[in-house]
């Protein structure tokens, strides 16, 4: 399990290195310069000259990203062009939030999603499996922002129930040490400041999950399918266990590899940032903070950024191989 580990994370740096190529190349084949961004209508050649200059864009290609190899292996990700404040402060400000609402989705999708895909499959073409195929469909292609606007406009708008931007509300004085509002309620053991929280994150975390939630529950129905007509679970009832501990411990337990899987690539790509959820509920994430730098051409947040997070989609999908071991011991890695 250790060989496993370490040789994952080895693998980590030729990805990473070969990402930063990607990145560097991509970003600076973007139309449009850091000047002309900052500039706008008073863009002359001799202030555009002094910003490349200013930020070494006038070095030639091969040298700019050798001072940025150099800055990354020192743990400097740079400094933002738009707002002068270093990448690793917008990120400990900012991936929080993401990783809140990206928790509170798949918190979301898994509490239901199993379930209903597990009973679906136990009732396979009954009223309740097709409902469960056509509310599955419909979640997978409601589009985000249409969902989390017409979630906006029933429960904030017209039933006042929730609010419907930010992460709490626009008049508490509250610090955030940790920039986990959920936490930092829970450690400070206030509970009005953790519902307040909590309120926040409910809409958004419902629109965003609502793809996870459609295709962890097809996921769940088709793997028990599989699972539930093999040998070993017709010999378990042959033998006479109860039926609640056949599916508990050999349907659930051995449908849950593809189950786990799919689970870790949802988590991976919300936490690599929902911009639309984001954008519709105000919500201030790594996803907003990516666009905004696409606009505005700031290259050491886009290289910094998508690093950091090419970074933790690999751990999390590390966590998922090291998961199966987990949930089915005949599974040794190695």
């Amino acid at each position: 399990m250790l060989r496993f580990i370490v040789r994952r994370l080895l693998l980590l740096i030729p990805i990473l290195l070969g990402l930063s190529i990607l990145v560097f190349a991509w970003i600076r084949a973007l139309p449009g310069s850091v000047a002309t961004s900052q500039l706008g209508e008073r863009a002359t050649p001799a202030l555009v000259k002094q910003i490349n200059h200013q930020y070494g864009l006038d070095k030639p290609l091969l040298v700019q990203y050798w001072d940025y190899l150099k800055s990354l292996l020192s743990g400097n990700l740079g400094t933002s062009i738009s707002s002068f404040r270093p990448v690793t402060y917008e990120l400990e400000h900012r991936f929080p939030a993401t990783v809140e609402l990206a928790l509170g989705a798949m918190i979301f999708a898994i509490a239901l999603g199993i379930p209903l895909g597990f009973w679906a499959a136990k009732k396979y073409g009954s009223f309740f499996d097709q409902t469960s195929l056509v509310a599955s469909l419909l979640g997978i292609s409601i589009p985000i922002f249409v969902l989390g606007i017409v979630l906006k406009y029933i429960f904030a708008v017209r039933l006042h129930w929730l609010p419907s931007i930010g992460r709490e509300d626009i008049t508490a004085m509250r610090s955030h040490p940790t920039n986990f509002y959920v936490l930092d309620a829970i450690i400070r053991a206030d509970p009005g400041a953790l519902w307040d929280a909590i309120k926040h994150l409910i809409l958004p975390s419902i629109a965003l999950g609502s793809i996870p939630l459609a295709i962890v529950m097809r996921i769940t129905r088709a793997s028990v399918l599989d699972v539930q007509h093999e040998d070993y679970v017709r010999t378990a009832r042959a033998k006479g266990l109860p039926p609640g501990q056949v599916d508990r411990r050999h349907v659930l337990r051995n449908a849950l590899l593809p189950i786990s899987t799919i689970i870790g690539l949802q988590t991976g790509l919300l936490l690599s940032g929902a911009v639309l959820t984001e954008t519709v509920f105000d919500w201030p994430g790594v996803g907003s903070w990516l666009t905004t730098a696409i606009s505005n051409r700031d290259y050491p947040v886009l290289q910094g950024g998508i690093l950091f997070l090419a970074i933790v989609f690999v751990l999390v999908n590390l966590v998922v191989d090291i998961s199966y071991a987990i949930i089915n011991p005949r599974i040794r890695l190695s």
